[in-house]
């Protein structure tokens, strides 16, 4: 997601022109059967006053060992040449087992089959949750409408204990199928800079982007599972990160989203594609999943979806190089990518990217390849989707091929919910989207160990 906070006062770091080896990503995924880690919690960084294509890079190839869009946990275990050339070392968590894809196919459709349609569209939702202090009424609201995730959103600063509380405040809430609770996707913006919405005791202060982009990829590798390890301890299973935008060098700090905050990780695509995967590579670690964003590319705007309408993109387009770092981190595994609310003109200049089937259809899902879940920028406060109502914005995202819709404003959410449901009455079509998207939510939460089966 995009943010507003106040200005840095430091100079850009000038050591990012290098190239790094680029490395695969290892998400770290459980059969259905476990025990469900339930403890997750959403952040984000809109706390006052805040909030494809290219060429393919050395050793972009591999994949995420434990991770299957599909369902079920992989039982392949290969490391790619990248990695074994970067020195890494990846390994599955020792709790880890593995299904075979049929049984993994059962497990969601078990939980499918035994929901609601009220249920169903419920797992479409992802909303914000105060990391510092719930809002009890928001609360209420999740649950009515059966909110399968939730985002820390905000600012805290009383360290991983105290949001461990919060989190499990809010999951002792989640809906039963089944007997079993199902579990959620508890997660925040958790960048680095300007971007941490948690903070306090037990948690690092994690510098921004530029300056992580400096490091190298095994530095930034080892400190990310640092990283991952506190969130975990807070009872946050996905990180709205890594940002895989690419700034050039001449826009800088006039680009409003990403630049103005030193969020990227360099101003070439080979820097940037090499440091987002590392930074999910350490994650991955950890046993806590990732997002690439904003895709197809935020780092060619000047304004900021945050706070701008009418954001355009006139310079990238489906074979543009800045496409590369989403291209990498797609081909070794990422379970989600996020969705930008700019105009891309040499993509679609009709829809905005959230909005576009030619964006998310033919770009990420059939050129890119992408089969894990394409979660939405904020469409419950940015300026960039003022113009819609909420009902037009869950339903055009979800008719473009969209799958979770990230809120930060809880109370759109039963508007959203219930324009959803009234479609899926009308159009056939639109229900089956619906239902695959419920699909892959449920499948990227059985591969977090979320889900229970057996």
């Amino acid at each position: 997601m995009t943010i507003r906070a106040r200005r840095l006062g430091r100079r850009r770091s000038t050591a990012l022109r290098t190239a790094a080896p680029l490395v695969s990503l290892m998400l770290a995924a459980s059969a259905c059967g476990e025990a469900a880690a339930h403890g997750s919690a959403t952040g984000s960084v809109r706390a006052a006053p805040n909030s494809p294509g290219g060429a393919q890079a050395p050793g972009a190839t591999g994949s995420l060992p434990g991770y299957s869009p599909t369902g079920g946990t992989s039982a392949t275990t290969t490391l790619s040449a990248a990695i074994a050339a970067s020195g890494a070392t990846l390994t599955a968590p020792a709790a880890a087992s593995v299904t075979p894809p049929l049984a993994a196919a059962t497990c969601v459709d078990k939980y499918f089959s035994a929901m609601t349609t009220a249920q169903r569209v419920g797992q479409l939702f992802m909303g914000g949750v105060s990391a510092a202090r719930p809002d009890q009424a928001q609360v209420r609201t999740l649950r009515a409408n059966h909110v399968g995730s939730i985002m820390l959103t905000g600012r805290s600063t009383a360290g991983t204990r105290a949001t461990k509380a919060v989190v499990d405040s809010v999951l002792s809430q989640a809906d039963q199928v089944g007997g079993h609770r199902v579990g959620m996707f508890v997660s925040t913006d958790q960048e680095g800079g300007q971007v941490q919405v948690l903070s306090g005791p037990g948690f690092s202060t994690i510098p921004n982007g530029l300056t992580q982009g400096s490091w190298s990829t095994t530095t930034l590798r080892s400190r990310a599972t640092d990283w991952a390890k506190q969130l975990k301890a807070a009872g946050v299973n996905l990180n709205l990160a890594p940002v895989a935008d690419v700034v050039p060098a001449s826009l800088g700090t006039r680009n409003g989203p990403i630049g103005h905050y030193y969020r990227e990780y360099g101003h070439t695509p080979d820097v940037v594609s090499s440091h987002s995967n590392a930074f999910a590579s350490g994650f991955a670690q950890a046993g806590v999943m990732t997002t690439l964003k904003h895709f197809p590319g935020l780092g060619q705007v000047l304004g900021n979806t945050d706070t701008t309408a009418n954001v355009k993109d006139s310079v990238t387009s489906a074979g543009s190089a800045s496409l590369t770092p989403f291209r990498n981190g797609i081909r070794a595994g990422s379970p989600f990518v996020m969705i930008s609310l700019a105009t891309y003109t040499k993509i679609d200049s009709r829809h905005l990217a959230a909005f576009s089937p030619t964006v998310i259809g033919q770009l990420l899902r059939t050129q890119l390849g992408f089969k894990g879940v394409v979660i939405s920028d904020d469409l419950g406060q940015a300026v960039a989707v003022r113009s819609f109502t909420p009902a037009q914005r869950a339903v055009n995202f979800l008719a473009a091929g969209g799958n979770m819709i990230l809120t930060v404003r809880p109370d759109v959410i039963p508007a959203m919910a219930q324009a959803v449901q009234t479609r899926m009455q009308q159009d056939a079509a639109f229900r089956a989207k619906v239902n695959d998207s419920v699909r892959r939510i449920l499948t990227a939460k059985q591969n977090a160990g979320l889900l229970v089966c057996g």
